[in-house]
């Protein structure tokens, strides 16, 4: 599939002209561009924004809130909330097995084996949990994260648990941010301060317990 979609973009002209077009606008992080590119589509347009996340995901790195926010500005708060829950899920889910099939070999390969065999331990002690605080933290890189988790091997059911859990808050507030004339204002001023208490006390939690295990 990956190789079908390079011979794609490097043979047909219309193909790369409109991949350069969506990469161009995503690095720009321009909502009301992305929005276009998303209307333009009519019936299909669930079905594109979701090929954007998943795009943005697995070949182009880049900020996905543009893409949540014209989703919001689109759909409603609530509908563009699912669907770019559902994008970020199917890019996570794409970038964990890219990186368990093109990635773990090289790291078994070139890396010492002793290296390999703590990292594999601490992912299964801790690697749920740090993919799920991580999904909560919005400056660490959700692309980054679904490939780390890839890489270490991370069990794919509670990595989607973990994934799916930990997004869904962060894609809620910026959907309501997105959607601002829609949504009363003390209720996303709410739905931010929670995310904020949530990944808080979780992070909190799960210190002291690691503490307590290591002494």
């Amino acid at each position: 599939m990956v190789a079908v979609c390079i011979a794609a973009y490097l043979l047909v002209p219309a193909i790369r002209s409109e991949i350069n077009r969506l990469i161009f606008v995503l690095s720009m992080a321009d909502i009301h561009a992305v929005r276009g590119w998303v209307e333009w589509a009519g019936a299909w347009a669930p079905a594109i924004s979701i090929f954007i996340m998943v795009f943005q995901a697995v070949l182009a790195p880049l900020p996905a809130v543009a893409v949540t926010f014209a989703n919001a500005a689109i759909f409603g708060w609530a509908w563009g909330a699912a669907i770019s829950w559902t994008g970020a899920m199917l890019g996570a889910v794409v970038c964990y097995w890219l990186a368990i099939g093109l990635g773990r070999s090289l790291v078994e390969r070139y890396a010492p084996t002793g290296v390999v065999t703590r990292l594999d331990e601490a992912s299964d002690r801790y690697g749920l949990w740090a993919v799920f605080l991580a999904r909560l933290m919005p400056f660490v890189s959700f692309d980054a994260v679904s490939y780390a988790a890839g890489l270490l091997r991370l069990r794919f059911w509670g990595f989607l648990v973990a994934t799916g859990l930990g997004q869904l808050p962060a894609t809620i507030v910026y959907s309501m941010a997105g959607d601002f004339l829609a949504v009363d204002a003390g209720l996303l001023l709410g739905a931010i301060l929670f995310m904020l208490l949530a990944g808080t006390l979780t992070f909190s939690f799960k210190a002291v317990q690691f503490r307590r295990k290591s002494k």
